[in-house]
């Protein structure tokens, strides 16, 4: 200590200083060292999770990442694991609350069809705009994206204002030069140079901040749409919106939207600014008389190109739309290439495709040579009739005698002031005035460029607001009685299309959803009523388009239950996580991901590990399912792969089966789900649904399927929407049988009379083509 406090006591000494700010000091340190000593647990804990995160992941710990997806917090948010560069980026995500949307939603109001049609800036686009703003963009004043925009107009008022610094010191070297002051040009040189750095350091700042809070804007949005897009029971909102080109929607038009406005923001602030302070500046060389008519010149550039303005903002949401109907066109062929490939379909496609490509291009090359004669226009208005009139504006201090003398311009020969000042100084007001001329004409450009930036941010934003209100407007679908026992109930139901308009259905006392007065579909099936306990199997059978799959919709919760009394009661989820009703479509569903994702969808994997399940009891899942070979085939449970093309229609159909076994519901429903497996295989799924415990709602053709099944529930195919249920090995049943082989065997004896026919037929016709 003694060498360090020697010179630090000798500094003291030499410069005066008294010793009670070194005590101050040291008492500090001497307070603050256990603090600083031993950290907080938390932050030792941050520093401990930041440091493995820079930490290099091996491929195996890689694909764990890669299957696990995020972690859950004890606050109920997710934090998704990002793989990047061997590492993993943790990124927090709270999921949007149903209490949000329901305040949000009376700020969406469905717009009118003119609105949709003709976006412009009035005070719809207004309307329109603060909604998206306030409600989604910036949800509150202390958001990050607040404080972004705070510090992005700070960073445009910093460059105005060195724009006019520049300008100033322009006409100072312009000066110095011109009067051969070499010490002031040098020293004017060197404050350029320095004024060189903040300016282009603001530059690159703006320029930054501008791309960041574009991708914060889509992030947010992204994020708030996906939420409201996919929600779950009662909502399901993606399967109900009925919206033509989703996709382009959530990627296109919400990326499109924010860096439209983030770019729009600086183009309207920086300009106007400069308009502001140049003018002001500007105002004292020009004196009253160059003022007014630099406003005069303002007035009517914005009258003249207001009047040539084409409709940008209908002709952007044009474009957007015909460029959805060609991205969705894409993307059939994509999904449904195999069943295209086996009709030889390539070249009616590519026609498809074609056509919708051309639309587009002839709405886009419409749109050019409409900019052609606008964009020509507003050129020689800004950048020739503005340089003109700037020239004649720097001409006003020259001309007036009262401002004259503010420059120094000899007026009265009895002064005695020196030409080369004189010039000087002329020349200074010159340069720094058509700098500050030219930098208002770039100004007053950005902001006719910014109108037409403008009309177009009001078309994104009329799509963006027609996908939000629709998905607000739809209202929730039908609660469905929940009973804590173990049966389904379904009490003089009418099973309907639902009507195309959501809005306009009603809600009940009770809360489930009745169609309007004027949705008159006519009932598929009509007033089924029908009682199925644990172990009740009912298989649904009659001919195609009678409405198998639709009372699979109503016990689903998809379709609305219609009619006069109509009540459907279903079971509740069991308090070990053991779904009631689980239904397996026509069509398998592959999800994306991992072969294991495949058997627990629709888990993921924390909630897979939370069952207690483990790979071994997947496998003896895949035994049942007759698909053991799988993992090794295809190299493991984690193999990633596009599922949907790697497995055969079969093997599709057994995995869906493998996912019933995996989640052992109450009920499955099955939808025609083993079409394309062989009846031996079918056979032994059933059997073994049933050892599960799981009771079976079948919807199938198949004969063979009736002896898995207690239940049989046949649809009348007459068109009168009737029904009959029957208990299969039941002497009603069996008379059934018995009446549809009498009727059988009558045909057959005919089959005599029907070959004599054929033969008759075939001799009338030999007849005909001799003659």
């Amino acid at each position: 200590m003694a060498v360090f406090s020697k010179p630090i006591l000798d500094s003291l000494k030499r410069h005066k200083v008294s010793g009670k700010p070194l005590f101050i000091l040291v008492a500090t340190i001497l307070l603050l060292r256990s603090r600083l000593l031993t950290l907080p647990k938390e932050t030792l804990q941050r520093i401990s999770r930041v440091a493995k995160c820079k930490q290099r992941l091996s491929a195996r710990e890689l694909d764990d990442v890669l299957q696990r997806v995020y972690e859950k917090e004890e606050d109920g948010s997710k934090t998704l694991l990002v793989p990047y560069r061997d590492r993993i980026t943790r990124l927090n995500i709270k999921e949007t609350l149903p209490s949000k949307f329901a305040s949000d939603a009376p700020f969406f109001p469905p717009l009118s069809a003119s609105a949709k049609e003709k976006p412009n800036i009035d005070t719809s686009f207004l309307r329109q705009f603060r909604a998206i703003i306030f409600r989604v963009a910036f949800p509150s004043f202390w958001s990050k994206e607040t404080m972004m925009v705070a510090l992005h107009s700070f960073f445009l008022v910093m460059r105005t204002v060195l724009s006019v610094l520049v300008a100033r010191l322009d006409g100072r070297i312009a000066r110095d030069l011109v009067s051969a002051n070499g010490r002031g040009f040098l020293k004017g040189l060197g404050l350029w140079f320095l004024l060189a750095i903040p300016s282009t350091l603001t530059n690159s700042l703006i320029r930054y901040l501008q791309s960041k809070l574009s991708l914060n804007l889509r992030t947010r949005l992204t994020r708030y749409i996906h939420d409201l897009y996919l929600s779950s029971a009662p909502d399901l909102r993606f399967y109900r919106s009925g919206l033509e080109g989703v996709d382009q929607y959530l990627t296109a038009d919400i990326d499109a939207w924010s860096e439209s406005l983030s770019v729009l923001y600086g183009n309207i602030l920086k300009p106007s600014l400069d308009l502001i302070l140049f003018t002001s500046q500007l105002s004292r060389s020009l004196g009253f008389r160059g003022t007014t008519l630099l406003f005069v010149n303002y007035y009517a550039t914005v009258l003249l190109l207001r009047a040539v303005t084409p409709a940008f903002g209908r002709l952007a949401a044009v474009e957007a739309k015909l460029e959805g109907e060609y991205r969705a066109g894409v993307g059939r062929v994509g999904r449904e290439a195999e069943e295209i490939a086996f009709y030889d379909g390539g070249a009616r496609e590519r026609d498809i495709l074609t056509r919708a490509y051309l639309r587009l291009m002839k709405h886009v090359n419409s749109i050019y040579k409409i900019r052609i004669a606008y964009e020509w226009t507003e050129d020689y208005v800004i950048k020739y009739l503005w340089s003109a009139a700037g020239y004649g504006l720097i001409a006003v201090p020259l001309l007036y005698t009262r401002t004259k003398r503010s420059l120094g311009v000899q007026t009265d020969e009895s002064k005695t002031v020196r030409p080369e000042n004189a010039i000087a100084g002329r020349t200074e007001s010159y340069v720094s005035n058509r700098r500050l001329l030219l930098s208002l004409a770039d100004a007053g450009g950005r902001l006719m460029y910014a109108y037409k930036d403008l009309l177009e941010l009001a078309g994104l934003t009329t799509r963006l607001y027609t996908l939000l209100s629709s998905l607000h407007d739809l209202p929730p679908l039908p609660r469905h009685t929940v009973k804590a026992t173990d049966d389904i109930l379904l009490t003089r139901v009418d099973v309907a299309v639902p009507h195309p308009n959501t809005s306009e259905s009603t809600t009940d006392d009770t809360g489930k959803l009745r169609p309007s007065s004027n949705q008159t579909s006519l009932p598929l099936v009509k007033n089924l009523s029908l009682a199925l306990k644990d172990g009740d199997h009912l298989m649904i059978t009659g001919s195609n388009g009678v409405g198998k799959t639709a009372v699979a919709r109503v016990l689903s919760g998809l379709w609305a239950p219609q009619g006069d009394g109509a009540d459907v009661q279903l079971p509740a989820d069991g308090a070990d996580g053991r779904k009631a009703i689980f239904v397996v479509p026509q069509r398998a569903y592959m999800v994306t991901g991992s072969l294991l994702d495949q058997i627990i969808y629709p888990h993921s994997y924390p909630e897979y590990l939370g069952s207690g399940k483990t790979e071994k009891d997947l496998m003896e899942i895949l035994e049942k399912v007759f698909l053991a070979y799988l993992p090794e085939r295809e190299g493991g449970w984690r193999t990633r792969k596009e599922w949907r093309d790697v497995l055969s229609g079969g093997e599709k159909q057994r995995m869906a089966m493998a996912r019933v076994f995996y989640h052992r519901p109450r009920f499955a429903v099955l939808d025609e789900c083993t079409s394309a497996v062989s009846t031996d295989v079918e056979g032994r799924m059933y059997e073994h649904a049933k050892a599960l415990g799981i009771t079976l709602i079948t919807i199938s053709l198949r004969p063979s399927l009736m002896k898995y099944h207690t239940h049989l529930l046949t649809l009348a195919g007459d068109g009168s929407a009737g029904w009959t249920l029957t208990q299969v090995g039941t002497a009603e049943e069996r008379m059934g049988i018995d009446r549809e082989i009498t009727s059988l065997e009558s045909k057959l004896a005919d089959v005599e009379k029907w070959e004599e026919r054929v033969k008759e037929l075939d001799v009338l016709l030999s007849t005909q083509k001799l003659i």
